[in-house]
């Protein structure tokens, strides 16, 4: 498509030998920091941190807390608002409580988001005040209603 090359989606296969993955059965209690990749497969109570990676919530994940990643793919369950500045997927069991900030976004049909979505721009744009509405113009004569 379009403009297809210029966004392309992260993928754990971009992180090898910088992926951490949290298994099924584990449940991980505090916040965590890194740079790479995470597959949360189990549950984190506690909020992600990646400075450059991607974030990924397999269908059995949980995560319980905010979640800041330039790359984020949802498929499980988050409690917190989501922060992906590049790239948001939302498969289809995606279950997000919170609020979503993102600027590129995928969402499949399925997917449920129960908070607000801000778009995130990558410039600002410098607000101008508007012109005043031209109602009536200065020539007409003012309406007596008496």
């Amino acid at each position: 498509m379009w403009g297809a090359d210029k966004h392309k989606k992260a993928d754990l296969s971009q992180f090898n030998g910088k992926t951490t993955i949290i298994a099924q059965d584990a449940e991980i209690r505090g916040d965590l920091r890194f740079t790479g990749a995470l597959q949360v497969d189990g549950r984190v109570i506690g909020n992600i941190h990646a400075e450059q990676g991607l974030v990924r919530i397999s269908e059995h994940g949980y995560v319980e807390g905010v979640i800041h990643a330039p790359n984020v793919l949802v498929n499980g369950e988050v409690v917190g608002d989501v922060h992906a500045p590049e790239h948001l997927e939302l498969d289809a069991k995606a279950r997000i409580s919170g609020d979503v900030y993102y600027r590129f976004m995928e969402m499949v049909m399925g997917a449920q988001v129960c908070g607000q979505l801000h778009f995130q721009s990558d410039f600002v744009v410098a607000s101008a005040p508007l012109p005043a509405p031209a109602f009536a113009s200065e020539e007409s004569e003012p309406v007596d209603n008496s």
